[in-house]
């Protein structure tokens, strides 16, 4: 279930840092245009800007998070490709065993009941 959304994520995952980045001086106080604006609302508006800007660095801080989430499934998967490649080739050895082992079986089968 989990699989067709990481392909998603590893494409999304490197823009989430980057729009945090640029949103992050976005947030940051412009004194020019608060002028002589109510304490209290400045006092909000600054408060605000502060929040915003503390959002704006988790979401990046998530954002590298999720890279290095992705990248450790991205080698877990490459792990199990290549424990599953070793599992299959000792399947088929196992099953080269197996036939040769039937065959040896047929043939001793047919030559001491018919011979």
């Amino acid at each position: 279930m989990a699989a067709p959304l990481i392909p998603i994520l590893k494409a999304v995952a490197p823009y989430v840092a980057q729009i945090a980045t640029i949103a992050i001086p976005a947030f940051t106080s412009r004194s020019a245009e608060t002028g002589q604006a109510d304490p209290v609302v400045a006092k909000q508006i600054q408060e605000l800007q502060e929040a915003a800007t503390h959002n704006a660095e988790a979401v990046q801080v998530l954002a590298d998070k999720l890279q290095q989430a992705l990248d450790g499934m991205e080698l877990a998967a490459r792990e199990s490709e290549a424990r599953f490649a070793k599992y299959r080739l000792a399947l088929a050895a196992v099953l080269v065993v197996s036939g040769a082992s039937l065959a040896v079986s047929v043939f001793l089968f047919f030559t001491f009941y018919y011979g």
